[in-house]
């Protein structure tokens, strides 16, 4: 028979509900983003973001309920942190309150493990264990993970993320709302050869990362520059090819130490196409097999917070009624 799992997230500015069956796998899964309400603003302003949760979260879940023709399910998983505290007390207040109302157990997930787990939504899936770089806009990470639950953080962000680089970036250069995809678009027509920028963290040991001052560098060379089309676009690609470059040099060195043979990506930056090619390039010189999600699974969703739910289901980890939301949570607490 096997048990079903909706899953909710609500930590940033997606509104994200998924349907997971312990053996038909995932049914069916909806995403509200919140993308134009906070373009004007230049980045995600957190009071709105939870009161459009508020707004949306209920819809969604009935309209995936009717779809399916369900009632009631076996388990409820919500996303307890890390993110905006605000966006995460919807999600957990809603999730625990329908879990309460169904008499059904409540489960607590880690978003993080949510974006390590999102490759196993799909075929072929990586085994156990795998280096995962979990790359988005709160969190730049590689992690050893040796089996479910069993994660070891071997970097990560030192300040600020790849996606929070981007974000910024894109808007010293007044581009769009989010960065990420706004970049990529215009590094297309950038020249490679115009600007390099510097590669930081990279020519001293370790696996931490830092884009906050290649942030500033794009801020200074492009106020040096005549500031026309061309310019914006040679910029966004010496950027773009930084940030790329420094993620493979720390994978590469990551792969290197803990002698993996897989490389999983995960988060939002992982749909940059030219960091697919790049990390796939790296695999093959390594002989290491790389994983992506889906694109759609690469930014925040409902589908990977039902997976690790019923997971986490199958090991009876349930939350009790007190139930809490941690904006700062880290995976080695797991």
């Amino acid at each position: 028979m096997g048990f079903v799992i909706l899953g909710i997230e609500t930590s940033c500015d997606e509104t994200g509900v998924a349907l997971y069956h312990s053996e038909q796998g995932l049914l069916g899964h909806a995403l509200y983003s919140q993308v134009d309400l906070h373009a004007k603003y230049g980045g995600v302003v957190p009071e709105l973001a939870a009161r459009d949760h508020v707004r949306k979260l209920i819809p969604l879940i009935k309209t995936l309920f009717s779809e399916h023709h369900l009632k009631t399910v076996d388990g409820v998983a919500y996303t307890a942190g890390p993110g905006l505290i605000g966006a995460l007390l919807v999600g957990a207040a809603v999730g625990r309150s329908l879990a309460w109302g169904w008499q059904v157990p409540a489960i607590g997930v880690h978003h993080m493990e949510g974006h390590l787990l999102a490759s196993m939504l799909e075929e072929p899936t990586p085994t156990f264990p795998f280096l995962a770089l979990l790359v988005s806009g709160g969190h730049t990470q590689l992690v050893n993970v040796a089996a479910v639950g069993k994660y070891t953080v071997l970097g990560e962000s030192v300040d600020d993320a790849a996606g929070e680089a981007f974000d910024k970036t894109a808007k010293l250069l007044g581009l769009g709302y989010p960065g990420g995809p706004a970049i990529a678009r215009l590094a297309k027509q950038g020249n490679p050869d115009a600007f390099h920028f510097p590669r930081p963290m990279t020519r001293q040991p370790g696996l931490n990362f830092s884009f906050s001052g290649l942030k500033t560098f794009v801020l200074t060379t492009w106020k040096a520059q005549e500031q026309n089309e061309q310019t914006r676009a040679d910029v966004a690609r010496a950027f773009e090819d930084a940030v790329i470059d420094t993620l493979a040099i720390k994978c590469r060195r990551a792969l290197q130490e803990t002698g993996l043979k897989s490389l999983v990506i995960a988060g939002g930056v992982g749909a940059n196409q030219r960091l697919r090619t790049r990390l796939t390039e790296l695999g093959n010189k390594m002989k290491v097999a790389v994983y992506y999600p889906h694109p759609i699974f690469c930014t925040d969703n409902g589908a990977m917070i039902a997976y690790a739910g019923a997971l986490r289901f199958a090991a009876k980890q349930f939350e009790p009624l007190a139930f809490e939301a941690r904006p700062r949570w880290s995976m080695n607490d797991l």
